[in-house]
C-alpha cells in the first residue's frame, strides 16, 4: 500500500494545484519513484489510498495503465481518515492471507524491499497453508538525530516512544514507564544510537513497515480516523511489533520545498530513476 493521501502541506504552494504524490522528484512523480521501487522488488498488486486532488492521480493511474500492475485505489475523498483509518479503510482491497507492506509516498530509500517483506520469521498457517508473520507488524527503523523515538527491548520489540525535548512517554508497559520517569529531560541526542534506562535502544521510525491482516480485529470500535503507530504503541503488549534496522540505509523524507533539489541528487546516489 502506497500512502498518497495526505495534503502535502509542507510543499505548498506546489500542492495548492496537485497532490504531493504528483511533486515530481527529477523528471517524475513520487508516485511513479514509490510504484518501480516496489515493483522492481517484485510486487505486482498495489493499492493507493487518494483524498488530496484525487481524481488527479486516478487519472494519472489510467493514463499510464497502472504501469502494468494490479493497482487499486482507496478512495479517501470525502474523509481524509491518518494511516490507521486508511489502512482498515482500504482492508477489503487486500488478499487477507499476506502481510502488507506499506510505503510512504514521500520516502525515497536504499531498502531492500524485498528483504525487508521476507525478512521477518513465518509461521504456516493450518487452515489455509499459508505462512503468516509472526508479529503483528514490522518497522523498518534507523538511528538518526530527531526529537520523537521509538523505543525497542533487546530483542527489537517496540515497548514504548518517547519525546526527548519534553520527557513525554507512551507505552502500554508501566515499567517502561517507570524507567523512564528517572530520567532527565531534554536529552540531546549524539551521532550514536541512544539507549535509555540502560535497557531500551531508541529508533526513528521510517515511514516503511509491514502490517499483518491479523491485527484489523485489534482495529474494530476505534474511531473513523485514527493515526497507525499510535495504534501500535497501544497494541504492542497485545501483538507484537517488530524493529528492523537496515545498517546501511539511506533514506529521504521529501516533504519540503527546500528538499526536492536535494532529493534529485539524492537519486542519483542511488541510482534511482
Amino acid at each position: 500500500m502506497i500512502f498518497a493521501a495526505g495534503l502535502g502541506t509542507r510543499l505548498r504552494p506546489l500542492t495548492d494545484n496537485m497532490p504531493k504524490a504528483l511533486v515530481r522528484v527529477g523528471e517524475e512523480p513520487l508516485l511513479k519513484h514509490v510504484i518501480f521501487r516496489l515493483r522492481d522488488a517484485g510486487f505486482t498488486r498495489l493499492v493507493v489510498n487518494v483524498h488530496h486532488f484525487s481524481q488527479q492521480i486516478i487519472d494519472y493511474l489510467k493514463a499510464n495503465d497502472n504501469f502494468g500492475l494490479d493497482i487499486r485505489v482507496s478512495d479517501e475523498t470525502a474523509s481524509l481518515l491518518d494511516t490507521g483509518g486508511g489502512i482498515r479503510r482500504a482492508a477489503e482491497l487486500f488478499d487477507p492471507n499476506y502481510p502488507i507492506l506499506i510505503h510512504n509516498v514521500d520516502i525515497l530509500s536504499n531498502v531492500d524491499l524485498a528483504r525487508f517483506y521476507g525478512f521477518d520469521p513465518k509461521v504456516m498457517c493450518v487452515d489455509c497453508g499459508v505462512p503468516h508473520l509472526l508479529a503483528g507488524a514490522q518497522l523498518l527503523v534507523s538511528w538518526r538525530k530527531t526529537k520523537r523515538y521509538l523505543l525497542f527491548d533487546d530483542q527489537m520489540l517496540l515497548v514504548g516512544w518517547v519525546n526527548l525535548e519534553t520527557g513525554e512517554v507512551k507505552s502500554p508497559y508501566p515499567e517502561v514507564k517507570s524507567a523512564l520517569q528517572h530520567l532527565t529531560f531534554p536529552i540531546t541526542p549524539t551521532d550514536e544510537p541512544l539507549v535509555l534506562a540502560d535497557c531500551y535502544r531508541a529508533f526513528a521510525f521510517s515511514g516503511i513497515h509491514c502490517f499483518s491482516p491479523r491485527m484489523f480485529p485489534l482495529m474494530v470500535g476505534l474511531p473513523e480516523k485514527f493515526p497507525i503507530m499510535d495504534f501500535y504503541l497501544t497494541n504492542c503488549r497485545k501483538m507484537p511489533v517488530k524493529g528492523y534496522v537496515q545498517p546501511d540505509l539511506k533514506l529521504m523524507d521529501v516533504g519540503k520545498l527546500d528538499t526536492l533539489h536535494e532529493a534529485e541528487e539524492f537519486l542519483k546516489v542511488l541510482g534511482g530513476r
